[in-house]
């Protein structure tokens, strides 16, 4: 039981140190943005998230399903 902990302990610790591998050598480092609006490539195609997309929709009053009032 010891052996896998220490074996988890030492997996999750190589993990961290990869992941902040950026963050530690790098002159100002940081962690990029990964909201979909803060992406150039996913803007110049065009593509937003669900809640722009949701407020563009509702602006412009269509919806999926057709509205009837009886």
């Amino acid at each position: 039981m010891t052996k896998i902990f220490l074996l988890t302990t030492l997996i999750i610790a190589i993990a961290l140190a990869f992941f902040c591998v950026k963050v530690i050598f790098k002159k100002n480092g940081r962690f990029e943005s990964q909201h979909i609006h803060d992406s150039k490539a996913m803007r110049e195609r065009g593509i937003h998230c669900v809640i722009d997309q949701d407020r563009e929709m509702r602006s412009k009053k269509r919806f999926a399903v057709s509205e009837r009032s009886n």
